[in-house]
């Protein structure tokens, strides 16, 4: 009995030691300012995907929603080149792009298909949306979500705080949606001091695009004092990378600090056995629930002599890159510059090595 207690035993320390995963920053890559491509300036980039032996890359502006596609040259385990070779605008023509507002924030590719979530205009009554177009830019069909994520929910869905990030199940048989901020609903958001600061991550089966399961997943409080009166900490991007595990990524902004207002992280999430299906639940204050498990994995102020100016940008997308010389995995991920309207910020690129152990 003794020998099986061991063996068991050994087996679970072995399960655990092939569970850490850590990050660690390899280069950054900044694309000059003012270019453009089709006569639409590079910027504002919200999410990025890698299909097909290319990047794409969706941009944030509503006034013309569109997706660069390029590519990125990495050697010696560094970015060379950041291309951009073309463009494909969103359909605006089709009863439902006339009917939303396409304030893209997310992008993946599942069979041959472009997946594309939008925060809508909450203050506007737009709701916000998860929709499918083909690579020519036509509008295919809409996901149905959740009511309470709708824009007069009475769970209050933040203006600016819903669909930010996504991610194809690393299984390929469905895909992850990811609120920014918490619903009115659910929790404050962060501040200065602990507070239940939720935000729900939901599974959508591509089969019958319903939605299956829901996590929540909790924020962290903000650290730095207030130099201004923007101070807000939320989910910009996630991404599956084994089954039931994730890279999120939060981004805290504060006014007041110039170039220097973001704090980015990354944290490793986990769904394990513990963790609360929240779907059917309508208000997360009034439940009591387990969230994900999260583990910080990279913290970017320990790299900022690294970067450009010591700045780490408000970075918004994350995917998989190629294959690192060790063999380890990679991750790439890049900022939206908001095409400069809140003054100086880059259109950064940085490469991330995934070690596992």
């Amino acid at each position: 009995m003794k020998k099986i207690v061991l063996a068991l035993s050994v087996l679970g320390l072995l399960a655990c030691k092939q569970e850490q995963t850590s990050l660690k920053f390899l280069n950054e890559y900044v694309v000059k300012d003012s270019l453009q491509i089709d006569n639409t300036v590079i910027g504002g980039i919200s999410g990025i995907d890698y299909y097909n032996n290319q990047y794409y890359m969706v941009v944030d502006d509503a006034a013309n929603p569109r997706i660069l596609v390029g590519d990125i040259t990495v050697k010696n385990d560094s970015i060379q080149s950041v291309s951009f070779e073309k463009v494909i605008v969103v359909d605006t023509v089709s009863q439902f792009t006339k009917s939303h507002v396409l304030d893209l924030e997310s992008i993946f590719i599942q069979d041959g298909i472009i997946n594309l979530t939008s925060e809508g205009s909450i203050q506007y009554k737009k709701d916000p949306s998860i929709f499918h177009i083909d690579t020519k830019g036509s509008f295919i069909n809409e996901v149905a979500i959740p009511n309470y994520f709708k824009a007069a929910s009475e769970a209050k869905p933040k203006h600016n705080g819903v669909f930010e990030g996504s991610s194809k199940s690393i299984d390929d048989k469905g895909f992850w949606v990811a609120m920014e901020a918490p619903l009115g609903a659910d929790g404050e958001e962060p501040t200065f001091h602990e507070t239940q600061s939720p935000v729900r991550i939901t599974y959508y089966d591509k089969n019958t695009n319903e939605a299956i399961k829901q996590f929540a997943y909790q924020l962290e409080k903000i650290d730095k004092p207030a130099k201004g009166n923007v101070n807000l900490n939320g989910v910009t991007a996630i991404l599956e990378y084994k089954k039931d595990h994730f890279f999120i990524i939060e981004r805290i902004y504060q006014s007041g600090y110039g170039s220097h207002g973001n704090v980015v992280r990354i944290f490793k999430a986990t769904i394990d056995d513990t963790s609360t299906n929240t779907l059917v639940i309508e208000s997360l204050k009034e439940e009591k629930y387990t969230p994900l498990k999260k583990e910080l994995l990279l913290d970017f102020s320990t790299v900022e002599n690294q970067l450009t100016d010591g700045i780490i940008d408000n970075i918004e997308a994350i995917t998989f890159g190629p294959i690192l010389q060790n063999g380890n995995k990679s991750l790439i991920l890049a900022s939206d510059d908001n095409f400069q309207v809140y003054g100086k910020q880059l259109n950064q690129f940085l490469l991330i090595e995934i070690e596992q152990k």
